[in-house]
């Protein structure tokens, strides 16, 4: 393993991954094409003794696919990393590049699809195949709260965890508490088209993490 790819548990991460035949020929071809990007399955950024595990999509093309960090590079990795920083979770509002010393407490960011997805859509087959990644995420004991940003990393979390989903609507800044315990807190993700068609503002991000700091709180 890279020198600069943190040493998370094997069965939460794999850099070796090549599962789904049509992510790693995606990842070959953008390789290609850019032979300085990282173009691996993107490992989970933070602490990995967390409270709160942050759920992505998948890395971008130009952004987490390139860096090897998730949401770094990226548009939608600005909002993230200054609201992380606001709420105390990161150590500076903007994340460049792996070895720019940001550092994230009591917080860890992953995706449901570790790989770069042609046109940023996984297919079904690949949304599964990767699903025991964050289920082994997910089973650490120490974790509280789980921010999902967006459908599909909603959906990937109730797959995990073996639940239905027609229990859980998904609906930005709502909390759900699943079976076993686990309390869930949807987000719009904060994507570009998101942000620029304001579908989610500023406000509206910075409340779904106070009413994370809330179940953290309750957690306690």
């Amino acid at each position: 393993m890279d020198a600069h790819v943190p040493r998370y548990p094997r069965d939460w991460y794999d850099i070796e991954c090549r599962v789904c035949p049509r992510l790693s020929a995606f990842l070959d071809e953008v390789k290609d094409e850019k032979p300085e990007y990282f173009c691996r399955p993107v490992p989970p950024f933070g602490d990995p003794q967390a409270r709160l595990l942050i759920v992505g999509l998948a890395p971008g093309k130009h952004g987490a696919n390139a860096t090897g960090r998730p949401f770094t590079g990226d548009f939608s990795g600005k909002l993230l990393f200054q609201t992380l920083y606001k709420f105390g979770y990161a150590s500076a509002s903007e994340s460049i590049a792996t070895d720019d010393g940001l550092m994230l407490h009591d917080c860890r960011i992953s995706n449901a699809v570790k790989c770069l997805p042609p046109q940023n859509k996984p297919v079904g087959s690949e949304e599964n195949n990767c699903n025991h990644f964050i289920a082994a995420e997910l089973a650490e004991p120490g974790l509280k709260v789980i921010l999902t940003l967006g459908m599909l990393a909603h959906r990937a979390v109730i797959r995990s965890k073996g639940e239905k989903q027609s229990r859980y609507k998904f609906a930005h800044n709502t909390v759900h508490t699943l079976e076993d315990g686990a309390v869930m807190v949807n987000s719009y993700h904060c994507s570009r088209y998101n942000i620029q068609t304001r579908r989610l503002t500023r406000t509206m991000f910075h409340q779904v993490f106070e009413t994370v700091a809330l179940e953290l709180e309750g957690a306690a």
